[in-house]
């Protein structure tokens, strides 16, 4: 087929009708605007709080979490993935909150024990997540292996690892 006879337009139509082209127009448009390219880099100006501190101080931890949760690339595009097709309020309440409990369970565990995962691999595990939730969206798993996973566990599970971020 040649490129000029496609019918119903021109290639680069064609393509914009294609969900995995949108896709990945939307990430390439956040990776332009992205000042650094580690999703869990801290700010700078926390990076001397966060240095300088010592006890319990749960308010400004606190205001830096939900910080990061808010403008983190990477829990905004898994998140737009999840409700990207929800339409009441209440299940998009469900998905945010499975995601963000998880994110906080492993989070706190992490603190804690002092137990850490490299952030090479869940960075990893963070772009994978991104990409099957895609994958999810576009109904790949029920048509390539007849099964549809449960996206309320996927949805605790992903979250559960990006806290170990």
């Amino acid at each position: 087929m040649r490129l000029h006879s496609i019918p119903g337009g021109s290639l680069l139509a064609v393509r914009a009708r294609h969900p995995i082209f949108l896709l990945f127009l939307f990430v390439a448009s956040l990776l332009v605007g992205m000042p650094e390219a580690l999703a869990h880099a801290v700010a700078e100006g926390d990076k001397g709080f966060i240095q300088e501190s010592s006890g319990i101080m749960l308010i400004p931890f606190i205001y830096m979490g939900a910080k990061h949760m808010m403008t983190g690339y990477d829990h905004l595009l898994f998140l737009f993935g999840v409700i990207f097709f929800l339409y009441r309020l209440k299940d998009v309440g469900l998905y945010v909150t499975l995601f963000a409990v998880g994110h906080s369970v492993t989070l706190l565990f992490g603190v804690l024990t002092e137990i850490s995962i490299s952030s090479y691999i869940i960075d990893a595990i963070i772009g994978f997540s991104v990409v099957y939730k895609a994958m999810d969206n576009l109904g790949a798993f029920k048509r390539w292996f007849g099964y549809q996973p449960n996206t309320k566990a996927a949805t605790l599970a992903f979250g559960l690892l990006h806290g170990f971020g």
